[in-house]
């Protein structure tokens, strides 16, 4: 189903430590992701069975970087044009994650960052 948060990503300064405290509190489990260029930790929060969605840690590139949460959508490119039609602005354009899909990131009217997802798995 399209246009849905299926993923979330925290950024952070100290990788190993944020692990350890996400694992220690949560009992999220941690797999380091080696399909892309940058560093990226997959995090399963729990069960499939079970209501709620996973997850990416990854280095901050910003001080400001904030927790985003990403939206699938069916068409990307269309998605684009509706955010931007809509007072979104595009803020990191669409790009491939390897045998994912295409990402961008986008901010509402109230620069709250979200990522948009069209999962393709011939994307490179």
């Amino acid at each position: 189903m399209a246009n849905r948060v299926i993923h979330f990503e925290i950024p952070v300064d100290n990788v190993e430590r944020c692990i350890e405290f996400y694992q220690k509190t949560f009992g999220w489990q941690f797999q380091k992701w080696e399909g892309g260029e940058m560093p990226y930790w997959l995090i399963t929060t729990g069960p499939k069975d079970q209501p709620g969605i996973d997850g990416g840690m990854l280095p901050k590139r910003d001080p400001r970087q904030p927790l985003a949460n990403t939206i699938q959508v069916e068409k990307l490119d269309a998605t684009v044009k509706t955010i931007e039609a809509n007072g979104g602005k595009i803020v990191v354009p669409k790009m491939p994650i390897p045998g994912v899909g295409w990402l961008a990131y986008f901010t509402d009217p109230d620069g709250n960052i979200h990522g948009i997802m069209e999962p393709d798995a011939a994307a490179r």
